[in-house]
């Protein structure tokens, strides 16, 4: 008898959802900063400090990532990251209501080891359930373009709930937030009763080979990732300047958030496209 394949329809649909939380989170210290420059007055320089506490979560929790994968595997790792992604988006939230600056930023560099995690995770994973080869690699192209589509709709949905300037508070946003930690609880609930394939965590019997030669060895990875590193920062860099200049009404163009979250989801829109 032959075995019958596996339906791993659903939990796809979750890794596509979390395709979509990795550029829906990571893209809100844009619109975020805007409010912190009203809210907190907070100058240029510190409304960035959200996308720098994110990022910043990458170089600690990188190794980590890839280590909790080879041990507690795929399912473990994804429902970890949520966990921590659902913390991180509700500090952010608490910090709304406490009215505290560096609390935002805890929220964000906490959220940053949830986006680390699920980077790490989503792809392999994603090309699993979907039986590696061209299938695999299909459902990560859908995936990406989910996730552009998030970057997307992020700028675009908290600008139109900032609206004029005096509604730059972290509470007109707090309908992002929400829909942000229902996707991770919905995530982390489906997640938890799916069983899901684990080619790449270690047997306990396994025995460990010592590579001979270091990542750091080679040089086109060295290069690969000072080019990731430039690239990102003008990525991100360019959109979240943008919506500043845009929304300040004194040394700026002084337009409503709605408006100016709408050309920076347009930004992204055209890097879909790209792509």
């Amino acid at each position: 008898m032959t075995e019958q394949k596996k339906n791993y329809a659903l939990p796809i649909a979750m890794m596509f959802a979390l395709f979509f939380m990795i550029a829906f989170v990571t893209g809100l210290p844009s619109p975020m900063g805007v409010i912190a420059a009203k809210q907190f007055g907070a100058s240029n320089f510190e409304s960035q400090l959200g996308f720098f506490a994110n990022f910043i979560a990458y170089a600690f929790m990188g190794i980590p990532a890839g280590i909790m994968l080879k041990k507690i595997g795929y399912k473990k790792t994804a429902l970890i990251a949520v966990a921590v992604g659902f913390v991180g988006v509700g500090i952010q939230f608490l910090s709304g209501r406490v009215e505290l600056f560096p609390v935002y930023l805890a929220g964000a560099f906490i959220s940053g080891f949830s986006m680390c995690m699920l980077n790490t995770v989503v792809n392999p994973m994603l090309n699993t359930l979907g039986g590696a080869g061209n299938k695999g690699n299909q459902l990560i192209q859908f995936g990406g373009s989910i996730n552009s589509i998030a970057a997307t709709i992020t700028p675009m949905l908290v600008g139109y709930l900032m609206g004029a300037e005096a509604g730059r508070t972290i509470e007109k946003a707090n309908p992002a937030l929400f829909l942000a930690m229902g996707i991770f609880a919905l995530a982390f609930i489906v997640l938890s009763f799916v069983n899901i394939p684990e080619p790449h965590m270690e047997k306990t019997n396994e025995k460990k080979v010592k590579n001979a030669h270091s990542p750091l060895a080679f040089r086109h990875f060295i290069l690969g990732a000072i080019g990731i590193f430039v690239y990102v920062g003008i990525e991100i860099g360019i959109p979240s300047t943008a919506n500043l200049f845009m929304t300040d009404a004194t040394k700026g163009l002084g337009i409503d958030a709605t408006i100016a979250g709408t050309v920076v989801g347009t930004y992204w829109f055209l890097m879909l496209i790209g792509r």
